[in-house]
């Protein structure tokens, strides 16, 4: 998702408007059930396995300043890189076992466990002990 954070930022747009279909004024209700869009990342590096699936929960809410997703995390092997972007990111573990690294430290999170941290301090997210998990992730990125 770095890149993409990158590009908004170049242009001075929102994260959102790569995923945006239309905008809504006021709020926004998101259904249970509902087709959500997705989209795929790994991190910056072209090699890597694509391991998370991003459903936009905002999709369409103009001037937003968060991206509310749900993630889908595949295991993947345990090779991985880290990456840095402006902003801040809160995720709160849906399901499953998921290992953040951020800086120097490792956090390992449990259902129900949640993590807060400053984006532009090196980190990757990914699952743990061989099992795929789903997160609520949501991304704040100053423009």
């Amino acid at each position: 998702m770095s890149p993409l954070i990158k590009i908004a930022r170049a242009l001075g747009v929102r994260l959102g408007t790569f995923l945006d279909d239309h905008d809504q004024l006021g709020p926004l209700v998101t259904r249970s059930g509902e087709p959500k869009k997705a989209a795929s990342f790994s991190n910056q590096h072209s090699d890597a396995r694509s391991h998370m699936d991003f459903y936009a929960l905002a999709n369409g809410k103009s001037g937003r300043h968060m991206e509310p997703f749900i993630v889908d995390i595949e295991h993947t092997d345990d090779t991985y890189q880290l990456s840095s972007h402006e902003g801040e990111e809160f995720i709160y573990i849906l399901e499953g076992k998921v290992e953040v690294v951020y800086g120097k430290e490792t956090y390992v999170l449990n259902t129900g466990d949640s993590i807060y941290y400053d984006s532009f301090v090196d980190h990757h997210v990914h699952s743990a002990q061989e099992q795929s998990a789903k997160i609520l992730a949501v991304v704040y990125t100053p423009v």
